[in-house]
């Protein structure tokens, strides 16, 4: 049931619905902006997880090994480009585009059907200490596969 939950990967790419609730709306009845970047985080943390990379275990395996590391956001660019409404399922699509160093840069959207609605381009970037690390190469190795697809 789980990766139903998380979505999925097709041709590449990560593929995750979520339904708009009255909740996500402002007071217009659309999406209110703040929450496509939590529909966004939603859609790159299960594309780690369906790749097997997943954050908390990720975490733990470093942190017994020495300092703790994170994936954090660096930079983000979203244009919004139609809204979405209460009750639409929307889809939110991930995928790498360039594996470099410290971070990966991904792109993302927010679809329904075949509008797209939202585009986010995503630098992410791996910290430990602190400080930008070198990414570890089981997700170096993993992003660099998905890239190939």
């Amino acid at each position: 049931m789980t990766a139903h939950l998380d979505g999925e990967i097709r041709d590449g790419r990560h593929h995750m619905q979520v339904r708009v609730y009255y909740e996500d709306t402002d007071f217009s009845g659309i999406v209110y902006h703040a929450n496509y970047l939590r529909y966004m985080e939603r859609g790159r943390t299960n594309h780690l997880r369906l790749m097997g990379a997943e954050q908390q275990a990720l975490f733990e395996q470093t942190e017994t090994e020495g300092t703790g590391f994170a994936c954090v956001v660096r930079s983000m660019h979203l244009d919004i480009l139609k809204p979405a409404r209460m009750d639409d399922v929307l889809d939110i699509v991930t995928w790498p585009v360039a594996v470099k160093g410290a971070s990966i840069m991904l792109a993302q959207e927010v679809r329904r059907g075949d509008d797209v609605l939202v585009k986010a381009e995503v630098r992410v970037a791996f910290i430990s200490g602190g400080r930008a690390q070198p990414i570890p190469k089981s997700i170096r190795q993993l992003m660099k596969a998905d890239l190939l697809s």
